[in-house]
C-alpha cells in the first residue's frame, strides 16, 4: 500500500499505540524481530520512548521467537539494557530484561557499558540497581574513562558515593591521565572532589602534561572550597 511505513511495529512502539502493536503482533509476530535502518527492533523504540507497557507487549512475542536474543546490538552496538539504563527505565529493566539474564555489561562500539549510561544521565536508582546485581564499576569506555569519570564529570554526589561503595577505582586514568578528581575540579563540583578525596582519591596524581586535580580546576574558588573543607575535616 502506497504511503504505508516501512516499519509499522517501529512506529507504532514509538507513538505508544499498544492496540497496533497487539494486532501486528497477531497477524505476524515475526515483526518483532525486524530491524530498521539503524539495526534496531520495536523493542528499541519502544523502550527509547519510555514506554514499559509497549515494551512488554512486544517481548510477549518477540522472547518466544528462535531467533530472539535480548542482547542483539544495534548499529552503534547498544541493547536494550543500554537504551533503559539511558533512560532510567528501572521497571523495564526489573521487570523485562533482567529476567532473561541480559550481559550487564555489555559495551557499545564506543566502549559504554549501561552503567556508564545511567551514571551519565543521573539516574540514582538505576545505578543503585545495576551495581547490586553484580555490574562492574571498574570497565572502561573508548576514552578509557569508567562509571567514576563520568560521575565526577557532571557532579552527581550520591552516584559517585555508590560507585564508592562499590569499590570503583579512585585513581583510575582515563586516555589523557585525569582522574575522577581531575573531572570533578574542573567541572567545579567541590563536594564531588572531597568526598574521592576522603575516600582515597589522589590530589597529586598528575595528567600526561604534569597537572595535578587542583591545576585544572575551573576557578580558584573551588580549590579553595576543597583544601578548606578538607583541611577543617583532619582537623576535626
Amino acid at each position: 500500500m502506497e504511503g504505508a511505513p516501512s516499519f509499522p511495529l517501529h512506529e507504532a512502539a514509538r507513538e505508544g499505540k499498544t492496540l497496533t502493536i497487539r494486532g501486528l503482533l497477531e497477524r505476524d509476530a515475526g515483526l518483532a524481530n525486524k530491524k530498521d535502518e539503524d539495526g534496531r527492533t520495536a523493542l528499541f523504540w519502544a523502550l527509547s520512548s519510555g514506554n514499559t507497557e509497549v515494551a512488554s507487549e512486544i517481548l510477549k512475542k518477540a522472547k518466544n521467537l528462535r531467533s530472539f536474543d535480548i542482547d542483539e546490538t544495534d548499529e552503534a552496538g547498544w541493547t536494550v539494557l543500554h537504551i533503559a539504563a539511558s533512560t532510567g527505565n528501572l521497571q523495564a529493566i526489573k521487570e523485562l530484561i533482567m529476567p532473561l539474564e541480559p550481559a550487564i555489561n555489555a559495551q557499545t562500539n564506543s566502549g559504554s557499558t549501561p552503567l556508564h549510561f545511567a551514571v551519565s544521565k543521573g539516574h540514582v536508582e538505576v545505578v543503585k540497581y545495576l551495581l547490586d546485581n553484580g555490574v562492574s564499576p571498574r570497565l572502561k569506555d573508548k576514552q578509557e574513562q569508567n562509571a567514576l569519570h563520568r560521575a565526577a564529570s557532571v557532579g552527581n554526589l550520591p552516584i559517585v558515593q555508590l560507585l564508592i561503595d562499590a569499590k570503583c577505582p579512585l585513581n583510575a586514568t582515563d586516555r589523557t591521565n585525569w582522574t575522577g578528581l581531575h573531572h570533578a575540579l574542573a567541572e567545579g563540583h567541590g563536594d564531588v572532589a572531597i568526598a574521592i578525596v576522603k575516600a582515597g582519591g589522589d590530589l597529586d596524581r598528575a595528567d600526561n602534561e604534569g597537572h595535578t586535580p587542583y591545576d585544572v580546576a575551573c576557578n580558584d574558588g573551588v580549590s579553595k572550597y576543597v583544601q578548606e573543607q578538607l583541611s577543617q575535616s583532619n582537623n576535626a
